[in-house]
């Protein structure tokens, strides 16, 4: 149980890095609390590779790719629409609201799931439990997916310290729209490389967007500055009523 723990830990470390679901968690950890992020990687663990394990040691099953990436690709395209209202309705406050975490639980672990079914580090599970113990490759595919993600969580920490809080809702909404669309076209069309057009097509278009609103509210800010000479003749009016 102790090798298999500890090859599915190195398995799944190594599996994860790089893959969709750390960007996931990155994504989420723009919005939310590193706590509540990790709680949900954690249970979305212990569902995907419980599965994982159930499949490969006891039923030997293989599981529908196409419905999967349908519900997968909506419930990121879902969770795209909700993440810029919520960005919407931060800009018109004064202050950028903390995301509550009532309902976020429950969406990390139902994209998580969804993102994993038939992934990669789910069939590197699936053939782990066929010839070694079981309850090892559960506990090791788990702690190795939430070290993985843990890392994601770090780095999106660290983005948003540095940058805006607007921006980085903003920025999780695309990356969930490009999941989405990716999901699609790839898992349910079979077009991986329409997929990845798509995707490159969906960020490019968004930057641009992005680099335009930026020039025009930095010429906004600009227009709407004062001019030198009328600070200066504010500042010499003050002077003259105050005496200083």
């Amino acid at each position: 149980m102790f090798t298999a723990v500890l090859v599915s830990v190195a398995v799944v470390f190594v599996a994860e890095l790089g893959d969709k679901s750390q960007l996931i968690t990155m994504t989420y950890s723009l919005r939310h609390r590193w706590w509540v992020v990790l709680s949900g990687v954690g249970i979305a663990a212990l569902l995907v590779h419980g599965l994982s394990v159930a499949i490969g040691h006891f039923l030997g099953m293989t599981l529908p790719q196409r419905p999967i990436a349908v519900a997968a690709s909506l419930a990121f395209l879902m969770f795209a629409i909700w993440t810029w209202r919520d960005a919407r309705r931060d800009e018109d406050d004064e202050e950028p609201r903390v995301a509550e975490p009532r309902f976020v639980v429950f969406a990390i672990v139902s994209s998580f799931v969804l993102a994993e079914l038939g992934d990669k580090t789910m069939l590197a599970t699936v053939a782990l439990a066929s010839d070694r113990n079981w309850a090892g490759v559960w506990i090791g595919a788990t702690i190795g997916m939430v070290a993985a993600d843990g890392v994601a969580i770090v780095v999106g920490r660290l983005m948003h310290k540095r940058l805006p809080e607007r921006f980085l809702h903003y920025l999780a909404s695309v990356l969930f729209l490009i999941f989405g669309l990716f999901m699609f076209v790839n898992g349910v069309l079979g077009l991986p490389g329409l997929a990845t057009a798509v995707a490159a097509a969906t960020g490019g278009i968004a930057a641009l967007v992005a680099v335009t609103a930026w020039i025009r509210r930095r010429r906004t800010a600009a227009e709407s500055a004062p001019e030198p000479a009328a600070v200066d003749a504010d500042a010499a009016a003050a002077r003259d009523a105050t005496g200083y």
